[in-house]
Formats: C-alpha cells, sequence, structure tokens
C-alpha cells in the first residue's frame, strides 16, 4: 500500500470518529512513524509503506480514533516555531497561548531583565520568551516533578541556557528578596463543571494544570495576591485565563493597586490574556 493510500484511509476513519483535522493527524502521524518532514511526504506518497510502519502507525491511529491528542502520540508539539517534547504529565502548548509570550515580549523590550513563568509545564511560554530574549534571565516553577524535568530536557535540547527551572509551589519556594521585571502565567482556570472538560485533547490533560475553585478564578486571584511581593517597581504581572474572565480578572488587579490594566485577544478574537503594571502610590 502506498503512504498516500493509506494516509487518505486513516483520515477517513479519523473523520468518521469525529477528528476536526482528520488529514492533518494522519500526516503528522505517519511523519512521526517514517521519521519524515510534511513536504516529503507530499514529494513521496507513492511510495510503499513498510510492514513494521504500517502496523506502528496504525496503532497511532487507533488511539487517536479513541482521542488521544496527537502531541502525545508523537511525544512533540511545535509553539513559537520551537520543537518541544510533550508529557502526558503536563498541558500541550497552545496557540492561542502565544498571546501571552506576544504580551511579555512587549512588556519585556528591554535588553535585559529577569521574567518568572509561573505553572512552567513543558517550559513553552518561558522557553519562547528566552528564545527571543537572549539578554534575560527566564525562571520558571511547577509543582510537577515531571514538568520541571521536561521543561529542562526542553531547554538543553533547544540550547537555551538563559531558560532555568525549579520546582515549587507558585512562590513557595523563591526567596523573599527575589524580584522579576516581569511575572508571568498560564494557570488553571477552568470550573470543575465545566463541559468542555469532557470535549477533546482536554480529557486526558492533567486535571491539576486545568481545573481551579471559585468557578475558575482561585488561582488567578491568588497570583494576583501575591505576585506584587516579587515585582520589580514598575513590573508587568500577566495572565492567561478563560475567554469570559478578563472583567474579573482587570477588577481584581486594579484592587490590588495594579495600573494600567489591559487585556489582550486571541487568535479567536477573544479576551485571553490580562495584564497589569506594579506601580503602588507611595506612603
Amino acid at each position: 500500500m502506498t503512504l498516500d493510500t493509506l494516509v487518505m484511509q486513516a483520515a477517513k476513519r479519523l473523520r468518521q470518529a469525529g477528528s476536526s483535522s482528520p488529514r492533518l493527524d494522519a500526516d503528522v502521524l505517519l511523519c512521526h512513524v517514517l521519521g519524515r518532514e510534511r513536504a516529503w511526504l507530499y514529494t513521496w506518497g507513492d511510495k510503499p509503506c513498510p510492514t513494521w510502519q504500517h502496523a506502528r502507525f496504525d496503532a497511532l491511529i487507533a488511539a487517536r480514533v479513541q482521542g488521544m491528542p496527537v502531541a502525545y502520540l508523537t511525544g512533540e508539539r511545535e509553539f513559537w516555531g520551537l520543537r518541544l517534547a510533550t508529557s502526558p504529565e503536563t498541558l500541550i502548548p497552545r496557540p492561542d497561548t502565544e498571546t501571552l509570550v506576544e504580551a511579555a515580549l512587549a512588556q519585556g523590550s528591554q535588553p535585559g531583565g529577569r521574567l518568572l513563568d509561573l505553572g512552567s509545564g513543558t517550559g513553552a511560554i518561558a522557553l519562547a520568551f528566552a528564545s527571543e530574549r537572549p539578554g534575560w534571565q527566564v525562571e520558571g516553577v511547577d509543582i510537577r516533578e515531571q514538568a520541571v524535568a521536561l521543561a529542562r530536557h526542553n531547554a538543553q535540547r533547544l540550547a537555551l541556557a538563559n531558560a532555568t527551572f525549579q520546582l515549587s509551589d507558585w512562590f513557595a519556594a523563591l526567596d523573599d528578596a527575589t524580584r522579576f521585571d516581569v511575572i508571568l502565567s498560564n494557570p488553571p482556570y477552568i470550573a470543575a463543571d465545566d463541559p468542555h472538560l469532557m470535549q477533546g485533547d482536554v480529557r486526558f490533560e492533567p486535571a491539576s494544570a486545568l481545573v481551579a475553585e471559585q468557578s475558575g478564578l482561585a488561582d488567578l486571584y491568588h497570583l494576583i495576591a501575591s505576585a506584587s511581593t516579587y515585582l520589580e517597581i514598575g513590573g508587568w504581572l500577566l495572565l492567561e485565563h478563560g475567554y469570559t474572565q478578563a472583567l474579573a480578572v482587570q477588577q481584581a488587579l486594579r484592587e490590588a493597586g495594579y495600573v494600567e490594566v489591559q487585556s489582550r485577544r486571541d487568535l479567536g478574537g477573544h479576551e485571553r490574556v490580562t495584564l497589569g503594571r506594579w506601580l503602588p502610590t507611595p506612603t
């Protein structure tokens, strides 16, 4: 069977199973098995597929039919042009989160500084920023040992020596004297009863990285209340949140003393990131 035929049959199975991107999923999984780029597949689609690779591809398609995310099946995901290793222990980096990176780059435009990424997971956000700002010291923390190990691995494979990661429950492991120019986070912000938790890739991702109390706002409120202790005067706090949570986050930032509060829209036009500047009024 040729590669083209194999992909078409697999895409049909995925379409029948409800995949929103059946051909893309099939292409990516076959290229993963073959160790090739998609451009190669388009050029050499008339080649026959070796039996052992055919069997491995069939197994991956069967897992995808059951809903397993492609990023977990291949063990990697591209984010901000960086190829990152992924794991079921961490969230899958998503294009909408690049909005947070863009906002951080805009506020952290000076040649040097310090950035803290809270709940860093794969390290996607921290590493994207570090790749664009080599003069900055970028630190990431996560409460899960597996996530810290994965982020360190990604930093090493990308040769981004200005990014480091450590185990910490939010700010718990940080020295109280430590200060950052930018603090950002993509924290859990989904309510426990949100029906989206039972749909798509989210079903397979760690609930601890998705769900928060107070209708998804608890961790956002905690970070807003705590972050100013670790910010330089004039520093920025940037938070990703749900598409209906911008007004609540804006209000919480203002009540906590932040100024220049504003929100940024994601690729779908939703207010996805809210930021504020720490400029306390002199007493």
